[in-house]
């Protein structure tokens, strides 16, 4: 009775939402996303079988998948990792309310085991697992390969939540989960431990012998343990509270007078940016656009290939104004009623985030110069690449902010946490960074490098020289949505 309850409770919370109608177009476009991976991986599963016969006609199908079960366990978690979130339910108030705690997260864990991406690898195990049955594969040994292969997947979905509950107060928390599926994925290549042959002889053990199917039971079950153990701690009212202060490295930034009005604007950004965890990821973030060149340029596969160097001038020397400017003014949403209800221009408000941007790709490109090493092509797309961000893309991405109506806690995880995250910030990447690179390759196959790099350049001029027209159109439309705004920053995504 009590989970039909909590089923209850949802049902309403979605349905009697106040931003339900602005979100449903995303769902369908989810929805639809969704479907094509079903079929997707449906297709596959049906190929499956013949294609690794075709290929290898000499070996064993069931073998060859389960020797690469490694990578996609693997890869599978990885993939949790950045995209999977634990379905959480607004529980605070059932605190309060004669209902254990237990019941409240039991019914979230068996929730997620729910989820979209357990049942997604289904849609490839089971045509495959069929396809042996028709091929006069022992029926009990391939429906009992079919159930490791999902509990294995159920296992990845609970370990995912116990990795993530214990990066979740660091910044770049992904960083030590991707380091260690190197160390292991480097292991496992190298031959030192094959966890590709421990994995694939667990399971062909099991497929053998189904009694071993115990193992991976067991292990469900203690990872579902260990799991309702760490969310149980957490489910308190003062859970969020700290236990000590920490202390905060204060600046008086001085400089920023420099800028004139919108100086104090820009103090607080920085600040805002210094004291968060989501803010914070930004500077990180940077760092690692800035040195995303080495990537491409290194590798002897992209070599020739110059209309790549538009598109990685424009990442690199923009992926400040990108992290940061989608979210204007969600990084505000705390307190934006507060913030409008002072004697402030709103068009010094969006100047102030407009010069922090065009701050960020001068700096950025200024640290990009060694990047004249790969030849000085690379170094003239970056400097057009530069150009088209502060004439152009500091417009866009201001103009896409008007639109925005999610809400941002600031307190929150900083890797890959989408609070905040809506259409637009999906859409937006296409004229940010697609079109720049579709406009630059088609002129440089009509009239060349130098020209192509040259029109990139004129664009971004063009902006520059009709700022103040640009800058009192997206103000319009920013006042003209400034109350839908403070009404969605209101309520909890």
């Amino acid at each position: 009775m009590m989970v039909k309850h909590f089923i209850n409770l949802e049902w309403k919370s979605a349905f009697r939402a106040p931003n339900l109608g602005k979100s449903i177009g995303v769902k369908i476009f989810m929805g639809f996303l969704g479907l094509w991976l079903l079929l997707t991986f449906l297709g596959a599963g049906m190929i499956l079988y013949p294609g690794l016969k075709k290929i290898f006609p000499d070996k064993d199908p069931l073998l060859l998948v389960n020797s690469f079960l490694f990578y996609w366990v693997l890869g599978d978690l990885i993939f949790r990792f950045f995209f999977q979130k634990l379905p959480v339910m607004s529980v605070k108030p059932l605190l309060v309310l004669p209902i254990k705690r237990s019941k409240v997260v039991n019914y979230v864990l068996r929730k997620s085991s729910l989820s979209f991406f357990n049942f997604l690898p289904l849609f490839l195990i089971i045509p495959f697992g069929v396809t042996l049955i028709t091929k006069d594969y022992p029926v009990n040994s391939v429906l009992v390969w079919m159930l490791a292969l999902a509990i294995i997947t159920q296992i990845n979905n609970f370990l995912n939540y116990i990795i993530e509950s214990f990066s979740s107060k660091a910044d770049l928390s992904f960083l030590p989960l991707v380091a260690l599926s190197g160390i292991l994925f480097g292991l496992n290549h190298f031959n030192i431990i094959s966890f590709g042959e421990i994995i694939s002889d667990g399971v062909n053990a099991i497929y053998k012998s189904p009694i071993f199917i115990i193992a991976p039971i067991l292990i469900l079950i203690i990872i579902y343990l260990v799991n309702f153990k760490i969310l149980r701690k957490k489910l308190f009212l003062d859970g969020t509270l700290k236990n000590k202060a920490e202390a905060v490295n204060t600046s008086d930034l001085e400089w920023t007078k420099n800028f004139g009005e919108v100086g104090p604007f820009m103090r607080l950004d920085i600040k805002l940016i210094w004291r968060n965890k989501r803010t914070k990821s930004t500077v990180w973030i940077m760092v690692l656009g800035l040195l995303y060149g080495l990537f491409i340029y290194t590798n002897p596969g992209m070599s020739g290939k110059t209309p790549f160097y538009i598109f990685v001038g424009v990442f690199s020397t923009g992926i400040f104004l990108m992290n940061f400017g989608q979210f204007v003014p969600a990084w505000d949403s705390s307190y934006y009623k507060l913030l409008m209800s002072q004697n402030i221009k709103y068009e010094k408000y969006l100047k102030s985030k407009f010069t922090l941007m065009t701050f960020s790709v001068i700096i950025l490109f200024v640290l990009g110069i060694p990047y004249v090493y790969f030849g000085w092509k690379v170094l003239f797309a970056h400097f057009a690449a530069a150009i088209y961000n502060i004439g152009v893309n500091t417009h866009v991405i201001l103009w896409g902010g008007s639109y925005n109506r999610k809400k941002i806690n600031l307190d929150q995880k900083a890797a890959f946490n989408y609070q905040g995250t809506g259409a637009v910030q999906w859409l937006i990447g296409i004229p940010l960074l697609l079109l720049p690179m579709g406009i630059f390759t088609g002129f440089y196959f009509l009239t060349g490098f130098e020209a192509s790099c040259l029109i990139i350049m004129v664009m971004g001029v063009l902006g520059v020289v009709f700022h103040q027209k640009i800058m009192l159109f997206i103000t319009g439309k920013y006042l003209d949505s400034k109350y839908k705004m403070i009404d969605a920053f209101d309520q909890d995504n």
